[in-house]
């Protein structure tokens, strides 16, 4: 009896415990995101990853202003076409030459499976990426698993629709929440090497991105 209330008492501990290591973490992961270096240093390759106001728009206005070589839209919907892009970054010249329509991603993770075989494509060796803040930590651990060798920086964006006092709405600490459980897993399928494993079984099915 005296060793089942031992027990009890302490897997009640190691719950306690648990639930404040990933209350902890939670607010160390929403009150550090990532932030926009002053330098970006020498660019050659942009990515901005569809699913989210404002990303395409904030990586055009950077590529317009001469930043990188080459623009990659990834994860673009099957039925959009350049022209139709175009039309809604009002695109100039630059746009028609050297942006690049990815139709492969449908995630993150392909994401940067599509980014690394347009970077290997162009030899690209340095790439900033465009996506929310709250995205940014988990893009960054795809990203760079998926390309090692590649200098990847980060341009997170505040999207309109999560208000700068998160913890005070409902529904911002909710999306918060939800990135924050994905974010945990990417970062432990990584640092227990299974991520290229994936990638590897994805590969297989032919759900690889070719080069652009």
């Amino acid at each position: 009896m005296i060793q089942k209330r031992e027990a009890t008492a302490f897997w009640k501990r190691a719950t306690a415990v648990t639930v404040g290591l990933y209350v902890v973490g939670f607010a160390l992961f929403a009150t550090g995101l990532p932030r926009a270096p002053n330098d970006f240093g020498q660019v050659q390759g942009v990515v901005a990853l569809t699913g989210g106001e404002m990303r395409i728009d904030a990586a055009y206005a950077l590529f317009e202003k001469g930043i990188g070589k080459r623009l990659l839209i990834s994860g673009v919907h099957p039925s959009t076409t350049k022209a139709e892009l175009k039309k809604l970054v009002r695109g100039g010249d630059r746009f028609e030459c050297c942006v690049d329509l990815g139709y492969a991603a449908e995630n993150t993770h392909e994401n940067a499976r599509e980014a690394a075989a347009w970077a290997r494509f162009y030899r690209f060796d340095t790439l900033l990426i465009v996506t929310a803040r709250y995205h940014m930590p988990r893009s960054l651990t795809e990203f760079r698993e998926a390309m090692p060798g590649v200098r990847i920086v980060p341009y997170p964006i505040d999207p309109e629709s999560l208000p700068k006092g998160w913890w005070r709405d409902f529904r911002a600490l909710r999306v918060l929440h939800g990135e924050y459980v994905k974010y945990l897993a990417t970062a432990l399928l990584s640092v227990l090497g299974l991520e290229q494993k994936r990638s590897d079984r994805e590969a297989l099915r032919g759900r690889a991105p070719a080069p652009a």
